[in-house]
C-alpha cells in the first residue's frame, strides 16, 4: 500500500498557515492593538504643531489675519523640516514640508507686498486725504493715478488758466493744489476756486457730451497757484480700465459741479462761507437745487433735465444767469 507520511509542515499547510506566516499574521486576541505605544516625538515636533494651532485659531476679524496665519504656518513647516531631518530621518516628511514652506513663503511675501506703506508726495497728500481717502481709494491706486500722464504746473498771480471763447476744453482736467483762482464772464466775477477743488469740472462734464468746445468763462490765478493737471484723453482711457476709480471720479466731479452751482447762485458768498458750502447752504441755494432736482426728475433724460434747469434758472441776475449757463453747459 502506497502512502505518504505526514510531516509537521504538511499538517501546518493543511491547517491553512505556515510557520513563517504565523510569525507575521497576528493572532486575534482580546488585547488592544496599540498596547505598546512608541516613544513620544521630540519637542521640536510638538512646538511645530503649536504654531499650526495658533495660526488656525487666529480670528478672521483681525486686521492682519492672513499675514499672521501664513507666518504661523511658515514657522510650523520650518520646525517640521528640522524635526524630520535631524530627529526622524524621514525623507518624505522633509520633502512635503519643504513644498508647504515654499508655498507659504510666496503667499506671505505677496501679502506683505500688498501691505507695504505707499509713500504719497507731500504736495499731493492734501487732495488724497480730502478727496480720495474718505472714499477708500487705496494709496497705491492713487499713486498710479497721479504717477502717470499728469504733471504739476504753476501759474503766477494774474496769469490765465483759460480764456473764454479761446481755450479748448478737450485738453486737460486739473485740481487746484495751492492758491486761489477767480472765474469771470465778460469781466464780471462769478465765483472762486479753492485748493482741493477741480478747476474745470463743468467743462470736463460737458466734453463727455460735446467735443471741440471752448471755455465760456475766464479763469485767472488770484494768487500764485499750483495745480495737478491730467491729460484729458489719457485720463479717460485710464479710468475706463479702472471701473472703481471711474465711479469715484464721477462722484467727485458731480460734487464739485454742485458746489460751484451753490457759489454761483449765492451772490453774498465770501471766502469763509464758500469753504463751508458742504455743511451750510443758503436758502436761495436750497431753492435752486430743489428746482434743479425737479427739472431732472421731470425729464426722461437726466442730462436734458440739467440743461433745462441751467437754461431756465431765473433766480440769478440776468448777467449771472447768462454766465452760469455758459459755464455749466
Amino acid at each position: 500500500m502506497n502512502y505518504t507520511e505526514s510531516s509537521p509542515l504538511t499538517e501546518s499547510t493543511a491547517i491553512g498557515f505556515t510557520p513563517e506566516l504565523e510569525s507575521v499574521i497576528p493572532v486575534p486576541s482580546n488585547e488592544t492593538i496599540c498596547e505598546n505605544w512608541r516613544e513620544i516625538h521630540h519637542l521640536v515636533f510638538h512646538v511645530a504643531n503649536i504654531f499650526f494651532t495658533i495660526g488656525l485659531v487666529i480670528p478672521t476679524s483681525l486686521h492682519l489675519h492672513m499675514i499672521l496665519l501664513r507666518g504661523m504656518l511658515t514657522i510650523g513647516c520650518t520646525l517640521y523640516i528640522v524635526w524630520a531631518t535631524l530627529y526622524r530621518c524621514a525623507l518624505d516628511i522633509m520633502i512635503w514640508n519643504s513644498v508647504f514652506l515654499g508655498v507659504n513663503i510666496l503667499h506671505l511675501s505677496y501679502l506683505l507686498y500688498k501691505k507695504r506703506p505707499v509713500k504719497i508726495e507731500k504736495e499731493l497728500s492734501g487732495i488724497y486725504r480730502r478727496l480720495f481717502e474718505p472714499l477708500r481709494v487705496p494709496p497705491d491706486l492713487f499713486r498710479r493715478l497721479t504717477g502717470q500722464f499728469c504733471m504739476i504746473q504753476t501759474l503766477k498771480k494774474g496769469q490765465a488758466y483759460a480764456a473764454e471763447d479761446k481755450t479748448s476744453v478737450d485738453d486737460r482736467l486739473s485740481i487746484l493744489l495751492k492758491g486761489k483762482m477767480k472765474v469771470s464772464y465778460r469781466g464780471h466775477f462769478l465765483h472762486n476756486i479753492y485748493p482741493c477743488a477741480f478747476i474745470d469740472s463743468p467743462e470736463f462734464r460737458s466734453t463727455q457730451m460735446h467735443k471741440g468746445e471752448k471755455f465760456q468763462v475766464t479763469i485767472i490765478a488770484d494768487d500764485n497757484c499750483r495745480f495737478l493737471c491730467w491729460s484729458r484723453e489719457r485720463l479717460t482711457y485710464f479710468l475706463e480700465s479702472e471701473p472703481f476709480l471711474y465711479e469715484i471720479f464721477r462722484y467727485l466731479i458731480g460734487k464739485d459741479i454742485t458746489n460751484k452751482l451753490y457759489s454761483l447762485n449765492d451772490p453774498t458768498l465770501n471766502d469763509k462761507k464758500a469753504k463751508k458750502l458742504e455743511h451750510q447752504l443758503s436758502l436761495c441755494t436750497q431753492i435752486s437745487m430743489l428746482e434743479m432736482r425737479n427739472s431732472i426728475a421731470s425729464s426722461s433724460d437726466s442730462e436734458d433735465g440739467l440743461h433745462q434747469f441751467l437754461r431756465g434758472t431765473s433766480s440769478m441776475s440776468s448777467l449771472r444767469g447768462s454766465a452760469g449757463r455758459h459755464r455749466f453747459l
